[in-house]
């Protein structure tokens, strides 16, 4: 049966997809954002001329790119008024359609962490939009001079200057899943039960407590800093922990992540920055729109 030219394009999209939502995702860290910007992709791809474009892949990513970058400028001014520390969009890559092959998963997955993105914030646009295609996706520079309307030279000079701020920026953390979840579960059991002594055996000296609620709910409006402070927070909240709360262990942006559900709906989640056996970041998402996303459908 011969499909329609408006069920072909759809399609084509559909194939797509899951590259153009990476493309945004690390552009904007929102789940939310990169959706919109997928919105207005297909609308642009729906009124195309479709028999003039010869590389259907390259045409939607260019459009992708080019939308998230108007996004991204549009919402800095918004992050900069943001409600204490800023955290992405925790994203589920545990399931079916957003991860790519095994070859290509150790890139994909250190390309969405927690702790790329968060330095990707302090990137400019233009930066950044090169370091997703370049890093993330492996575009050629000339491809990628092509999308933004840049010159290659400038291109690989932008590229060049990413790449050395996320290098210099990003901490360098475990990624085992198994140890990931063993130090995550043993976090868990001290902190719920009572156990000071063993949360602190767990703790580096200078680990950190990022909390992002964007002033929608309760978390600590500055990072945290010093195991000791740390331990004494996390104890604090414990004793308040409403009746009912409940503890899922998943994988989000790459790595093992718990996601807490107060009467079904998603409440917080937590994500552990591991290095040399000791956990150095404590991340905790709280802002109910970042957690829309994890709610079961």
């Amino acid at each position: 049966m011969l499909k329609d030219s408006a069920t072909e394009a759809t399609d084509v999209f559909e194939e797509h997809r899951p590259v153009l939502f990476g493309v945004a995702y690390r552009m904007l860290g929102r789940v939310a954002d990169a959706e919109d910007v997928l919105q207005d992709a297909w609308l642009r791809w729906s009124g195309a001329d479709h028999a003039a474009v010869r590389e259907p892949r390259a045409f939607l990513v260019r459009v992708t790119t080019r939308l998230a970058l108007d996004r991204l400028r549009q919402i800095r001014s918004r992050r900069e008024s943001y409600v204490g520390p800023w955290l992405p969009e925790p994203l589920r890559t545990d399931v079916g359609g957003t991860v790519p092959d095994t070859a290509e998963r150790a890139v994909f997955t250190e390309s969405v962490t927690l702790a790329v993105l968060v330095v990707l914030e302090s990137l400019s646009p233009l930066e950044r939009a090169v370091f997703v295609l370049r890093e993330a996706f492996g575009y050629p520079y000339a491809e990628i001079a092509t999308t933004l309307d840049r010159s290659e030279a400038a291109v690989r000079q932008l590229a060049g200057r990413a790449r050395r701020h996320v290098a210099e920026g990003t901490p360098r953390y475990e990624v085992d899943p198994v140890r990931q979840r063993d130090l995550t579960e043993r976090f868990l059991a001290a902190a719920a039960g009572d156990d000071l002594d063993g949360l602190l055996s767990l703790l580096a000296a200078d680990a950190r407590l990022v909390g992002d609620s964007g002033g929608k709910a309760k978390a600590p409006l500055r990072i945290i800093e010093s195991a000791d402070k740390v331990a004494r927070f996390l104890f604090g909240v414990t004793r308040s922990v409403p009746a009912g709360l409940e503890f899922t262990v998943l994988e989000l942006n790459g790595g093992i992540a718990l996601l807490a559900h107060l009467d079904g709906e998603p409440d917080s989640v937590i994500q552990l920055g591991i290095a040399d056996g000791k956990i150095k970041t404590v991340y905790v998402v709280r802002n109910p729109e970042k957690l829309v996303s994890l709610a079961a459908r």
